[in-house]
Parts: structure tokens; sequence; C-alpha cells
């Protein structure tokens, strides 16, 4: 679809805020909730981690959370509008003074609660 731009594919694609998902922001710790299809059955998976980044624009926008799971770093991105997000909860807030929080990849469990401030 060359020459159509983004202002163009709104007017196309009806896009509504999902209204599970709860106001939160980079640093936040939250709960994500997901449908996986695996085979023929379906079964709900929780996702616990921080938000380590955050596009909001258009059709796709999404999130990345981290965690570290038996001392491995874990990163999952998450589209807004997707039908197999089913709900996300806020743990808890945090203070960051950073928009894209790229630089707890390089940080310990220990050192990444330091350097995260809670509101």
């Amino acid at each position: 679809m060359k020459g159509v731009s983004e202002m163009d594919m709104r007017s196309v694609v009806d896009i509504e805020a999902n209204p599970k998902i709860a106001e939160f922001g980079p640093g936040d710790t939250v709960r994500v909730s997901f449908r996986v299809v695996e085979g023929g059955r379906e079964r709900t998976q929780v996702f616990n981690g921080i938000v380590i980044r955050i596009r909001r624009s258009g059709a796709g926008a999404s999130f990345t959370v981290r965690q570290i799971f038996h001392g491995v770093g874990v990163e999952r991105t998450f589209p807004y509008h997707s039908p197999l997000l089913e709900k996300v909860e806020v743990v808890k807030h945090a203070h960051v003074r950073r928009a894209k929080l790229y630089y707890l990849r390089g940080l310990s469990r220990k050192k990444t609660g330091q350097k995260i401030k809670s509101r």
C-alpha cells in the first residue's frame, strides 16, 4: 500500500481502547493475562514484570514487559489492540526518569529494584 499515510489507515480501521487494560506507564510492575492457543485447546497465561517500553501510536500500539525468570531475563511484547489480551493489572506504580528502560537489561534483579522508585 504505497502512498497510504497513517491518517488514511485510521479512517479505514476503527481502533477502540480495550477497557480491561489499566492505565500504566514505564517502570510500573504489571500482571498481564492473555489467551494462548495450543493445538485445539485454549488457556490463560499470566506474565508478571516491569514495563520497559510503551508505543501508543495507532494500530501498532504495544508495550514490552520484562521479568527475570531463574536468572534469565525474559521480555514479551503485547499489542494493545489484540483480542487475545484479556486484562492488564497494575501491581505497583513506579517513578522513573526515562520513557524507555532498556538499561534494565544489563542489571540484576536486586539492582533493578534499587533503580526503580515506588510511588
